[in-house]
Formats: C-alpha cells, structure tokens, sequence
C-alpha cells in the first residue's frame, strides 16, 4: 500500500521514478550477475555455454521480483535471494552464478547502473533550465527594476540580470555535477574485502571486463563496498542545486507579494483554485512546494556524509540508510527542476509595476548615484556621503521628493545644476555594466552549451 509522496505518486517524474522502481533495481543487479558470468567465461574460467545461458536468462521476464521476494521472505537475505532465484531458472548452469562475488559486488555496482541514467535525467533537466534562463536573461536584461538588499530598496539592476546570475549558478551545476559523476559512477568486482581472492588468478581482469561490459568505471581499490565518499559528494552536489531552486522559488515568492507585485507564478485564472476558504488568493504555491522540497534534500546530506565511516572493511549500517537517500535525493531533485524550469517558463512579469516600485522611496534610493556626481564635481566623498545621508533622512521625514531636498541644499545647489541632479535620480543612467554583464553572461554559457553538443533553438 502506498504511503509515502513518492509513492503514490505525488512528486517525481515517471522517467525518474522508473530508474528507481524495484523491478528496475532487479533487472540492474541481473545485469551485472550476467557480465560477471560472461567475463568468468572470457577468462577461462568457467564454460562458455553456461556463461551464455546466464547472460540470456538474466531478465526479469525469466527471473521474476514475486520469487525473489519469495526466496527473501525465507532467507531473510535479498541478494542472496536474486542468486538462488537467477541459478534455479539457468538449471545445471546455476552452479555458475555469483562465482566468486559478494553482495555489494552486485549491488553497488547495479547501483552505479541506476546513477548513471538517474544522472542523464538530472543533466538534461539543469540544461532545460538553463535554455530558459537564457532566454529570460535576453529578454529582460533591459527591464529595470530596484535591486534590494536586507529586503530594502539598494540600487536599480535589471530583471535579466536576476535570470543570469541564476543562469550561471545553473552553469556551475552542471560542471560540478559532470565532474561528480566520474567518481560517483563507480563499481566494483572486489570480494568479501576487497582482496579478490575468490576471483581467482584473473580477478583484476575480471572486473575490467564486468566493468567494460556495463559501461562504468571500476573502482581502483575498494573493501567490502565502494568508499562511500562518492555518494556523500553526489548527495551534497544535488543538495546544493536543489538549494538553488529553492532560492529562486523565495525570490519569486517574495516578488509575488501583493504589495510588491513584480513577478509571479502563472495562475490558471478558468480553474485554479488559491485557497479553499479564501476565493481571492493566488498562491505560489509551485515555488512553495519547491521550497519545502529543499529542506528535505539539505536533510539527506547528513547522513550521506554519516554513511561514510564504517568499521573496519564495512558493516551495514549505511545500507538502510541509502535506501531512502539515494533514490530520494536523485527523484526529488529531477523533480524540482521540472518544477521551477516550468514556473520560469510561464512566469507573469508586471513591468508597470516595478517601474512604480521605483519610485516607492521618492528618489532616494538614486543617493550613491548623486554622491558620485558630487565627488567628481570635487566634493571630498566621505562629506558627499554624509550629507546626501542627511538630506536622504530629510526627504524621508518631511515626506518630500528627494529632487527637492537636494536642490533645496546650498551645497548641492552650488555644485549640481538641476538637469544634473535629473540625471543622478534617473534609475537608467545608474545601471553601470549591467547589460555588459547579462550579454557576457549568456554569451560564456551559449559557448559552454556549445561545448557539451547542445544546439540553440
């Protein structure tokens, strides 16, 4: 029966949660029982028609989860419960299967066969966002609006400036997240501690060729298991990126407020309902999602990081844990980026409204810009900044424009005419390099999009 989110269906993707379903799982550790069979029988050490009738009955079409599980509920072991399950449908070649293996031989190894296509997913969904920041850095990167620090007004930016600081972000993603895979992709054919004695005298041509076959690197040295070190950094690396999410989603959030009002999600307007008592509200409840998303997937990096010490050669206490980590991490994080790739995609911009957002503080958030114009007219800076900060104070409390507060000021009159005090409180003339940025930007992630084969639409 199901019980949790993932199961029933609520969050994940079907791509994703079919890398992860048990029959899938099964079919993964099948897989490498067979290339173990098959590289026994390049060496010599066992007959080739038996390899062969291994390798061809190694299917959960032949070796089906209801008798694996069946054979589990008695031993009470599940590899253990796969390898008898796989040697009775091979008959007389079953004496074959398993030869010379420990459990986590196959399980590790399987488990490297899940990450490399959950991770194909991963990618292909950062790239999707990226394509969409890319696009919403273009066409915003002239939309201006005011930047905001310590939730205060601070300085004009562009919108397109958010999407491509948030484009880059996603670039670094993706590098890290190739540069992860070559040490989280890791498998190994290494015995009960990592000696291979029960391989025999071709143990370490043995597990190039299992490793071969199935595409993934072997581990150069391993115990028991693979170093539990390449799943800590997996799981931190998809924590980082789902954090990333979750600080767009808080920004979208923040924006949607009705008294700011600048960007939102989209809202089915013919059928979407925002509260079941309130028929006004218009929730964003996407990005709201994502954001409790996240607080699970910065969860899963303690243990991660817990699995990494084991007594001595391994014991099994990150064995439990993996089995909800590893697959949750991957599925919640393909997910989320499903999710905020799409609330970007089809997000509401009220350009109207950050233009009046502006002009909230009376001009005074344009203070620096008119503090620079008094140092190059001459005014020493340290004067400049205090007495703008006195008339910003003063424009604030008599609630008058801050044009006025300045051209009121014997000082700033004496060195500012008015056409230059317009031109200081004009947001456009204070953007600095920031179209310079956004095109850079996009122009540095086309190329690296180039790079990894991706064509632009």
């Amino acid at each position: 029966m199901p019980i949790l989110p993932i199961d029933t269906g609520r969050y994940g993707t079907k791509e994703m949660l079919r890398v992860f379903d048990e029959e899938n799982r099964l079919q993964k550790m099948l897989d490498v029982e067979a290339a173990l069979a098959w590289a026994h029988g390049e060496v010599g050490n066992i007959p080739r028609e038996d390899a062969d009738k291994i390798v061809k009955t190694a299917s959960v079409k032949q070796v089906k989860l209801s008798r694996v599980k069946e054979i589990e509920r008695e031993i009470k072991h599940d590899t253990a419960a796969l390898v008898r399950a796989l040697a009775e449908a091979c008959g007389s070649s079953g004496a074959y299967v398993h030869l010379g293996a420990t459990s986590f031989d196959i399980v590790d190894t399987a488990r490297a066969l899940q990450l490399k296509d959950a991770l194909d997913f991963v990618e292909k969904r950062l790239n999707d966002l990226e394509t969409v920041l890319v696009e919403k850095a273009e066409q915003y990167k002239e939309t201006i609006m005011i930047g905001r620090t310590h939730g205060q007004h601070a300085l004009p930016i562009t919108l397109g400036f958010k999407f491509a600081v948030w484009m880059r972000e996603t670039a670094r993603h993706i590098e890290r997240l190739r540069e992860c895979r070559k040490r989280a992709l890791a498998g190994k054919m290494s015995g009960a501690v990592g000696t291979q004695a029960g391989l025999g005298p071709h143990a370490i041509r043995i597990q190039q060729l299992v490793m071969e076959k199935l595409g993934v690197k072997p581990a150069q040295i391993s115990t028991q298991i693979v170093q539990r070190d390449r799943y800590a950094e997996l799981v931190c690396d998809l924590a980082i990126i789902t954090s990333t999410l979750d600080k767009i989603a808080a920004e979208i959030r923040e924006l949607q407020r009705p008294e700011i009002g600048e960007i939102s999600e989209a809202f089915e307007r013919e059928r979407q309902v925002g509260s079941s008592t309130m028929p006004h509200k218009r929730n964003p409840i996407t990005c709201e999602r994502v954001s409790g998303l996240a607080k699970v997937m910065r969860s899963l990096v303690g243990p991660a990081l817990e699995n990494i010490p084991t007594w001595h050669e391994r014991d099994l206490t990150q064995s439990s844990a993996e089995r909800f980590i590893i697959p949750e991490a991957c599925i919640l994080t393909d997910y989320m980026l499903v999710l905020m790739t799409n609330v970007l995609k089809n997000l509401w911009v009220d350009e109207k409204r950050m233009r009046g957002n502006l002009k909230l503080t009376r001009g005074r958030t344009m203070s620096e810009a008119v503090m620079m114009a008094l140092t190059r007219k001459g005014m020493n800076r340290q004067e400049a900044h205090e007495l703008v900060r006195q008339l910003a104070i003063k424009s604030e409390v008599e609630k008058q424009l801050f044009k006025v507060a300045l051209l009121r000021n014997d000082a700033v009159h004496r060195m500012l005419s008015e056409k230059e005090v317009d031109q200081a409180l004009d947001p456009r003339n204070y953007l600095g390099t920031t179209i310079k940025q956004v095109d850079l930007a996009v122009q540095k992630t086309k190329q690296e999009r180039k790079a990894r084969g991706l064509t632009e639409r």
